[in-house]
């Protein structure tokens, strides 16, 4: 059995089938039952190894409008490429829709078919048809500025519309090229270089019983007020008879004595002591194995991000590692 445990590991149980068939079948003579390596049955976790929430939000019902006035928010939380989809088509439509509007007043105007006319001043110099009012938009949006094309001062509304035009740009800019700047300064791959244990430990420290587990910063940048706490989730039952599927407890990490605030240059035990107050005091080692709970260990911090003539941009950082009843029971 321990041979077999160490060859495939513990995602394999072994269990005892009888031969091809139904029902019981007799043993010849030196023959006994087959063995036959089943996979495990995966445990649904709420916080994945990579820190991923597995919570989906259903019966919003009316609900989802909340989304729309926090919008900012909620372009930022989107994927990537429906960022990219909602910025090109932003700015396309905004582009169409102000040609759409210079082309409308070269044509109420007349200017499409005097354009041609020497001593005749349109609105527009060099508008003829849409394309042509298209680039004119693009120029002075973009501030190009070609000569070719340009207003002139016989159309006070071609003057309001350029107002209205440079104002409308710097707000579609500040808003969509703020939210790809947000989106890109977001510390999430961080998480890839600070490493945690698979396991955590149950074992003799001190002289106390103690929980343990290491994590670890790969880079050479530091974490600025690094802070390190767990979460025990649990389901229990209230003396009332309230069932509570999701219970969270603390796991105490050194808040009193201030070991939670943590300076990773070197890879750091992470210790609880299994005391009286501990929600792990009343469990032995056999009902460890077998009890239903999940450890979420959060790590949070601000990382330097950049520097520049003196002035530091920093970007909070929160990891979450999940241990899911793994842990290796050892006593010294």
């Amino acid at each position: 059995m321990s041979a077999l445990r160490r060859k495939f590991g513990d995602d394999y149980q072994v269990v005892t089938t009888s031969s091809s068939g139904s029902g019981l079948q007799p043993q010849g003579p030196g023959q006994g039952p087959q063995q036959q390596l089943v996979p495990k049955k995966k445990r649904q976790r709420f916080v994945d190894k990579n820190g991923r929430c597995n919570v989906q939000h259903g019966n919003l019902g009316s609900e989802t409008s909340r989304y729309l006035s926090d919008l900012f928010t909620t372009l930022v939380d989107l994927k990537w490429r429906w960022n990219l989809f909602i910025f090109i088509l932003t700015y396309t439509v905004a582009w169409l829709f102000m040609a759409s509007m210079w082309w409308v007043i070269a044509y109420t105007r007349g200017d499409l078919n005097k354009a041609h006319v020497g001593n005749y001043t349109p609105c527009v110099a060099n508008v003829y048809n849409f394309p042509s009012a298209f680039l004119f938009f693009i120029e002075t949006e973009a501030t190009i500025g070609y000569g070719y094309r340009y207003i002139t001062d016989k159309c006070p509304e071609g003057i309001i519309l350029f107002l209205f035009q440079s104002i409308l740009g710097s707000i579609v800019d500040a808003f969509l090229i703020g939210c790809m700047f947000i989106k890109m300064s977001q510390p999430k791959k961080r998480a890839e270089t600070l490493m945690f244990s698979e396991h955590a430990v149950i074992s003799m420290r001190d002289g106390k019983l103690t929980l343990m587990f290491r994590v670890g910063n790969l880079r050479n940048s530091h974490m600025v007020s690094a802070q390190i706490r767990c979460k025990l989730l649990k389901s229990r039952q209230t003396p009332e008879g309230e069932f509570l599927p999701l219970d969270q407890l603390e796991l105490d990490v050194g808040f009193s004595t201030g070991a939670d605030q943590l300076f990773l240059v070197s890879p750091l035990t992470i210790c609880h002591v299994i005391d009286a107050k501990s929600p792990f005091y009343d469990l032995s080692q056999r009902s460890m194995q077998t009890e239903q709970f999940e450890i979420v260990v959060i790590l949070e911090g601000i990382v330097e991000t950049t520097e520049d003539q003196d002035e530091q941009i920093t970007s909070n950082i929160k990891i979450m590692k999940n241990f899911f009843c793994n842990i290796n029971y050892s006593l010294r």
